[in-house]
C-alpha cells in the first residue's frame, strides 16, 4: 500500500504520512517539539528519562528502523543538537517526497538509507547505538522479520552498554501477535516496560503499544507517571503484571515470522 504526504488542512505548514485510512506520521518542519501521535509522545518521553540524561557534551548515537516523515529524527535533533542519526526507510518512493516537501535542514545530523530495518541492522557494527528506535510499518503491518527472537538478538548486538530500545506495535485483543512479540523482547533484556492506552489493554479498540527494553535498569516510576498524565489514559505494565500478560507467550523465530494483524477495514489509525 503507498504512502503519501499531505499538508494538513488545520495546521499551516504541517504534514501528514498517509497510508489508506492510517496516518503514519504527522510533522511540522517549523515547529519540530510538537508532537501530534500519544504514541510517539510515549517514545520521546521514554527518551527523555533514559538515554537523554547522559551528560550534553556526550554525543549519542540513535537508530531508527521506519522514517515516516521523520517526526522523531526532528524532535531529537532539536532536543539534543549533534546527536548523530541513522534512519533505515525502504520506501525510496516516500523518502523522495519527503525531501520535496519537508526537507531536513542541512545540518540536522540525520543521515537517511533507504534500506530495510533488518538488513540495516545486520549491517551495523556492535556496540553502535545508544538508542534503537522501531517504528517500521509495511502498510498497516509490522514486518515479521522485525519481531523475532534473533532480530532482538541482533539490537543487543547494536546497542551500547546502557542502551535502550523502544518500539512501537500495534494490536488488539487477544493479542495474539504482541505478546509474542514482547515476548521475544523479553527473552533478550532483562527489563522491559509496556505501555499503551487503557482502552486498548481492556480490550476495546485496536492501537498501539511502545515497548521501553534495556539490559540495565528503566527508570519505571517515571514512565508510569508519564502514561498516567497521558490525555487519553496511557497504563505502564512491567515485572510481574506483564509477566502474567505475557503468560505462555512463545516468541516468534526467523523459521516461522508472522506480521502484525492489521486494524480493522475502515478503522482510522494513527501508527
Amino acid at each position: 500500500m503507498t504512502s503519501r504526504v499531505e499538508a494538513d488542512r488545520e495546521v499551516r505548514g504541517a504534514f501528514l504520512v498517509r497510508t489508506g485510512s492510517s496516518q503514519q506520521s504527522w510533522v511540522d518542519p517549523d515547529d519540530p517539539l510538537r508532537l501530534e501521535f500519544e504514541y510517539v509522545q510515549r517514545i520521546a518521553e521514554a527518551l527523555r528519562v533514559t538515554v537523554l540524561r547522559r551528560a550534553a557534551d556526550v554525543r549519542l548515537r540513535v537508530v531508527h528502523l521506519g522514517g515516516g516523515g521523520m517526526t522523531l529524527p526532528r524532535w531529537l535533533a532539536a532536543v539534543r543538537p549533534g546527536t548523530a542519526q541513522l534512519v533505515c526507510e525502504p520506501d525510496a518512493e516516500l523518502l523522495d517526497e519527503v525531501r520535496r516537501k519537508l526537507p531536513l535542514g542541512r545540518h540536522s545530523g540525520i543521515k537517511v538509507r533507504p534500506v530495510d530495518g533488518r538488513s540495516g541492522i545486520a549491517a551495523m557494527p556492535a556496540d553502535y547505538a545508544d538508542a534503537l528506535i522501531v517504528d517500521a510499518f509495511d502498510g498497516f503491518q509490522v514486518p515479521g522479520s522485525l519481531a523475532t527472537t534473533e532480530f532482538f538478538g541482533d539490537v543487543v548486538r547494536v546497542l551500547r552498554p546502557g542502551g535502550v530500545l523502544l518500539m512501537n506495535l500495534a494490536d488488539e485483543r487477544p493479542f495474539g501477535w504482541s505478546r509474542p512479540c514482547v515476548a521475544g523482547i523479553a527473552g533478550r533484556f532483562r527489563q522491559v516496560v509496556v505501555t499503551a492506552e487503557t482502552a486498548v489493554w481492556k480490550g476495546r479498540r485496536y492501537g498501539n503499544f511502545v515497548v521501553v527494553a534495556a539490559h540495565g535498569q528503566l527508570p519505571v516510576p517515571e514512565l508510569e507517571a508519564a502514561a498516567r498524565q497521558a490525555l487519553f489514559g496511557y497504563r505502564a505494565c512491567s515485572g510481574p503484571e506483564l509477566r502474567r500478560w505475557l503468560g505462555a507467550a512463545t516468541a516468534f523465530t526467523d523459521d516461522a515470522p508472522r506480521n502484525s494483524y492489521g486494524p480493522t477495514s475502515g478503522h482510522t489509525w494513527f501508527g
